[in-house]
């Protein structure tokens, strides 16, 4: 079923990209959000594509560590605190900092996590609505004198 939508949302990309100039900043943000990367595809900016897979797969991998580490010391410390011996080499009140050092390094990994997915749907949304600007180098203004008969001066153009 998800590689049905994935390859629906990808043909169409695709599709469309050979048919409109200009980019939908909802379309990229949809896209995005529903799968992280799929915004930067459709904007063709397929470089960031990695960039965003690899702070998601970061994020997770640290919420799985920091997490199994805070089960593993949060067990240790109950017993710890049940029978009064050291754990892990551990007494109680090292087990119970160490919990919830761990437990605090989890949550700050959620919120990683969702920054990231946050920033992957804005970043789409924000390279649609430039996707058409012009960054050529002929930025430039132009002063030529021009006469006529009744008048003098000088003339300013602009190109951007």
């Amino acid at each position: 079923m998800y590689i049905f939508v994935i390859c629906t949302i990808l043909s169409t990309i695709s599709f469309s990209q050979k048919i409109q100039k200009e980019k939908s900043p909802k379309k990229a943000a949809l896209y995005s959000a529903i799968l992280p990367g799929a915004g930067q595809v459709y904007t063709k900016k397929y470089w960031k594509v990695p960039i965003v897979y690899g702070g998601i797969v970061t994020s997770f991998y640290f919420i799985n560590e920091n997490n199994s580490k805070y089960i593993e010391y949060r067990e240790a410390a109950l017993l710890s605190n049940e029978t009064g011996e050291n754990q892990l080499g551990y007494n109680y009140s090292e087990l119970k900092t160490l919990k919830e050092y761990y437990r605090r390094n989890r949550d700050v990994s959620y919120f990683i996590f969702v920054g990231v997915y946050i920033l992957n749907i804005v970043d789409a949304s924000v390279n649609a609505h430039l996707f058409s600007f012009d960054v050529s180098d002929d930025i430039s203004m132009n002063i030529q004198p021009y006469s006529t008969l009744s008048n003098t001066g000088l003339a300013l153009s602009f190109n951007f």
